[in-house]
C-alpha cells in the first residue's frame, strides 16, 4: 500500500524574488535552495496573497483570501493578525486525515488567546513565536503554550534543529511540517564571519551584507533538514515546498536586486507580491521544470490536499484551486484572475490594491493616510521582540485617520512590462472600467466577511500567562 506523502512547507519571511541565486542573484550564496529548484519545479509567476506577513500567512493556511479570514494587518495588539475561529487551516485538514502535524517558527496569526494558538489551529506540535518578530539571539519561544528562554543559539539554527527533531519523531508517520523561518525579517542579525564574506564584495552595504548572511544561514538550515529527510529514507516520498510570505523589506539601506520587479513589502506592485517558489516531489511531480503559469498562495491548500488524496469538502468555500496540473506542466481549467489589497487597520476601497486578469494587471495606488500606523502599535511591536509571553490587552477600537480620495488606477501588461513602467490605462479605458468593476465587486464581498469576523476576533478570553506573546 502506497504511503501518504509527507509534506514539508518552508516559508521565508520578507525574502524577495531576487534573494536566491537560482532567481538571478549572482552575489548571494544559496546552494541548497538552488539545488532544490534544479531537482524540482521552479515557479516564475508565483504570488503571495498579500504584501504583508500576517494576511499572507492567513491565506496560505486557509486557501481563502485573507480578508475573509479576518487577518487584514499585522498589529497583534489589535487582533488584526488573527485567523477567525470559523476558519479551517491546513493543519486542521491534515490532522483530521491522520497526519502528524507540526509548526516551527513564526506564527503571526493570533496571540493573547489560546483559541488562536497553533496547537488549537490544527498543529499538534509547536515551537516558535506568536507575534511578528523576534530577536535572533535574545529570544523567547513558545513550546506548545509554554515559554522557553534563549540558550544563546542563533534563532534560525534553533528552528532548523526543531524541524529535524520533528522529522525524526515522525519518520514512520505521514506528517505535515510547516517550517516558517523568520529570516530575513528584521532585526538584521547574522554570524559575523558570514557578514564579512559579503562585505568583501565591496559594493554591498552593511545592511544588505547582513541580510544576505541571514539568508545563507537559513539556506544551510534547509540543507540540513533535507539531509535528515534523506537520512531517514524518505527521499522519494516527501513533497517539499519553499517560498516567501511577501516581497523584501524596503529602505533601511536594504535596496538590492529583486529581479525585474518594482516595489517591495507593503506594495501591490509585483515586487511586493510576486515571490520565489519551488517544489520538489519526485513521486508526484516532474523534475527540472519551470512553470510560468500563475500560482497563488490560496492554491497551496487545495493542491497539497489533492496530492495527498485528502478531500476539502468540509472546508469553507476556497478561493484557491488545485494547481497540480500546472505543476505538471499540463493545461488545466484554472482562472487567471486574482485580487490583492492591503493597507493599515481596515480595508479601504481602491487603496493599494491590484487585480490580475491574464497578462493584464490593474493597480490602485496607495491613498494618502492608507498606510498610517499608530505609534503605540510600533511600541507594542518592539516590546514583543524581547518580551514574549507578556499579556497585553487587545485594542478593539481602531485608530481614527484621514484617508485621501482614491487615485486614478494604473494598467500594466506584466508579461511584457514586469517592471510596471508603462501605464496603459489611457490606451485601454474599457479594460480599465471592466477590471475596476470586477475589483470593486470582489472587495465588497470579502470586506463584508471581514466585518463579520472583526468583532469576534477582538474578544480575548482569560488565559494563563503562558498563552501568548506580545
Amino acid at each position: 500500500m502506497k504511503r501518504h506523502p509527507n509534506i514539508v512547507f518552508i516559508l521565508a519571511d520578507d525574502l524577495g524574488y531576487g534573494d536566491i541565486g537560482l532567481f538571478g542573484n549572482e552575489q548571494i550564496h544559496t546552494p541548497h535552495l538552488d539545488e532544490l529548484g534544479r531537482q524540482g519545479i521552479v515557479l516564475t509567476q508565483h504570488y503571495s496573497a498579500s504584501p504583508l506577513c500576517a494576511p499572507a500567512r492567513a491565506a496560505l493556511l486557509t486557501g481563502r483570501y485573507n480578508h475573509r479570514t479576518g487577518a487584514v494587518d499585522v498589529p497583534s495588539n489589535r487582533g488584526l493578525d488573527r485567523i477567525a475561529l470559523s476558519e479551517r487551516t491546513l493543519g486542521d485538514l491534515f490532522a483530521r486525515s491522520g497526519y502528524a502535524t507540526g509548526m516551527v517558527g513564526k506564527w503571526h496569526n493570533g496571540l493573547h488567546d489560546m483559541r488562536y494558538h497553533p496547537n488549537a489551529r490544527g498543529f499538534g506540535e509547536f515551537a516558535g513565536f506568536l507575534n511578528g518578530g523576534m530577536d535572533y539571539h535574545q529570544w523567547v519561544l513558545d513550546r506548545n503554550g509554554r515559554p522557553e528562554k534563549s540558550d544563546g543559539c542563533y534563532l534560525t539554527d534553533v528552528f532548523t534543529q526543531e524541524a529535524i527533531d520533528f522529522v525524526k519523531r515522525h519518520r514512520r508517520d505521514p506528517f505535515l511540517l510547516y517550517l516558517a523561518y523568520n529570516a530575513p525579517h528584521l532585526p538584521l542579525q547574522a554570524p559575523k564571519k558570514m557578514i564579512q564574506s559579503y562585505r568583501n564584495w565591496g559594493d554591498l552595504t552593511e545592511e544588505v551584507s547582513t541580510l544576505y548572511a541571514m539568508i545563507e544561514r537559513m539556506d544551510e538550515g534547509i540543507g540540513r533538514v533535507l539531509e535528515e529527510i534523506e537520512r531517514q529514507g524518505l527521499t522519494q516520498n516527501p513533497i517539499v515546498v519553499f517560498t516567501s510570505d511577501n516581497g523584501p523589506q524596503p529602505g533601511l539601506g536594504l535596496d538590492r536586486f529583486n529581479g525585474p520587479f518594482r516595489g517591495a513589502k507593503g506594495d501591490a506592485l509585483e515586487g511586493g507580491i510576486r515571490v520565489p517558489a519551488m517544489v520538489r516531489a519526485p513521486d508526484h511531480l516532474p523534475s527540472d521544470l519551470q512553470v510560468h503559469d500563475m500560482i497563488h498562495f490560496c492554491d497551496w491548500l487545495p493542491t497539497l490536499a489533492g496530492l495527498a488524496g485528502i478531500s476539502t469538502t468540509e472546508s469553507l468555500p476556497l478561493d484557491g484551486y488545485d494547481a497540480t496540473c500546472r505543476l505538471r506542466g499540463e493545461p488545466g481549467n484554472i482562472p487567471d484572475i486574482r485580487f490583492w489589497q492591503r493597507n493599515r487597520y481596515e480595508p479601504v476601497p481602491r487603496c493599494n490594491g491590484a487585480m490580475r486578469d491574464g497578462p493584464w494587471k490593474l493597480v490602485w495606488p496607495m491613498r494618502q493616510g492608507g498606510d498610517w500606523k499608530d505609534p503605540d502599535d510600533n511600541a507594542s511591536y518592539q516590546m514583543g521582540m524581547t518580551a514574549a509571553h507578556r499579556i497585553m490587552p487587545i485594542a478593539a477600537e481602531l485608530p481614527e485617520r484621514e484617508i485621501a480620495p482614491a487615485n486614478t488606477p494604473q494598467l500594466f501588461r506584466v508579461d511584457t512590462d514586469p517592471h510596471e513602467d508603462r501605464d496603459l490605462s489611457a490606451e485601454h479605458p474599457e479594460r480599465v472600467d471592466t477590471m475596476a468593476r470586477a475589483w470593486d465587486g470582489w472587495f465588497e464581498e470579502v470586506t463584508a466577511q471581514w466585518q463579520s469576523t472583526f468583532a469576534a476576533n477582538s474578544i480575548t478570553t482569560d488565559h494563563p500567562e503562558t498563552a501568548g506573546s506580545g
